[in-house]
């Protein structure tokens, strides 16, 4: 009987842990475990031979290696001869697609099920077509870079997340033996890859443009596209939080948007006043697709809006700006026209963390009553007529 169980395993710290009978478990400071098998012949000669990373190579199947190669050993009296029986007959090296499939697998377990399904559906898009057939163990800097180029200045974020995971599933190669070569290097990506123009923040569009567009967008045909764009300019939410949003986190009488802490970027519950606009949003909603599951739903039953649907709307109107960008709209025009507001408040309706940690423990407000009257100010700046100060009535 060894000395680990799969409990032990699983929670081993940084260092060598023994099972018995020559077999460690190795524990990198990185979390990266492999297991490795110390065997000595009748001749008195000594070697250490890895048997694979875990989780790849569990304890019970490391145990069975390590008896086999102990037994190869012994009859044969050379511990080469076991390391060529191991090494004939380890897992042939995968390609970036099949590391990819088997890192999600893995790494999703710690994930929440959106993020998961992120990575995985990103990197089959933007990086499977250009390195999946590619051998992890052969793949190089300039392999990446290649990969990369499409989207890292037309796509900032997108390319940033692109090349993390990327890079996730190449460090999840090596810890499974899969990859022996260093990993591409941080500097040799960024110099490889095109200079990006100052900044890096989303392009905005200007705020004294939205009332225009507004209206614009008003006239036509009631999309789910169009709707979920409007109400994520209403309400200076984030896209994916507007694609997500059920009428079950709705409260039409308290004029509540009551977004459940999975939903959040921060993982923290928040609630969004609800102006004038937004709530006439929502009655157009309900009128196009029902008041129940999602409120701007996908062309598939239960399916989310893609982040690309509320893209196409902008492009059509001739904008060449960002969906997000709209969250920086509303925090110039707060910063601009409402001075009297404090700037803790335009920031806890974007549902950023305001103060330092000492100042977050004594602030138990969350300034509801102020973030409404905010709120309600930007429904009646953005809801108006390019021309003249006559309110664009938002038909239900």
């Amino acid at each position: 009987m060894g000395k680990l169980t799969d409990l032990k395993v699983k929670n081993a710290k940084a260092g060598i842990h023994g099972d018995g009978g020559g077999l460690y478990l190795r524990v990198k400071e990185t979390g990266a475990k492999s297991w490795v098998l110390r065997v000595q012949a009748n001749k008195g000669t000594r070697a250490d031979i890895g048997l694979g990373g875990y989780p790849v190579v569990m304890l019970t199947k490391a145990r069975e290696k390590a008896l086999e190669l102990r037994r190869i050993a012994k009859e044969s009296g050379d511990v080469e001869e076991a390391r060529r029986v191991h090494k004939s007959k380890k897992t042939p090296t995968l390609t970036f697609k099949d590391a990819m499939l088997k890192a999600h697998a893995e790494l999703s377990k710690g994930l929440s099920e959106k993020t998961a399904a992120a990575f995985k559906s990103s990197l089959e898009a933007h990086i499977v077509p250009k390195l999946g057939a590619k051998r992890v163990d052969q793949i190089t800097a300039a392999d990446v870079i290649a990969a990369l180029a499409a989207t890292w200045t037309e796509k900032p974020a997108q390319a940033d997340k692109l090349r993390i995971r990327t890079m996730k599933v190449l460090s999840f190669a090596k810890a499974n033996g899969w990859r022996k070569e260093a990993l591409p290097d941080a500097r040799e990506l960024r110099d490889g890859l095109a200079r990006r123009g100052k900044g890096g923040n989303f392009a905005a569009v200007p705020y004294r443009d939205v009332p225009a567009f507004v209206a614009d967008q008003l006239q036509k045909d009631d999309t789910a596209g169009r709707l979920a764009l409007l109400f994520t300019i209403f309400t200076a939410a984030r896209s994916g939080e507007v694609r997500s949003a059920r009428w079950e986190h709705i409260d039409l009488e308290g004029r509540e948007w009551n977004r459940p802490a999975e939903l959040m970027k921060s993982k923290v519950r928040h609630t969004v006043t609800l102006n004038d606009a937004a709530m006439a949003i929502l009655e157009r909603a309900k009128v196009a697709f029902g008041a129940t599951g999602l409120i701007f739903p996908g062309t598939r039953k239960d399916a989310e809006l893609s982040d690309m649907t509320l893209s196409k709307v902008l492009r059509a109107a001739g904008r060449t700006e960002t969906v997000h960008g709209f969250r920086s709209t509303f925090r110039d025009w707060a910063a601009e026209k409402m001075p009297s507001i404090p700037a803790m408040v335009p920031e806890m309706a974007l549902a950023h963390s305001v103060g330092s940690a000492t100042q977050q423990a004594y602030l138990r407000s969350d300034l509801r009553d102020q973030r409404r009257a905010l709120m309600e100010a930007w429904s009646q700046f953005v809801v108006q007529s390019p021309v003249g100060d006559n309110v664009v009535q938002l038909r239900a």
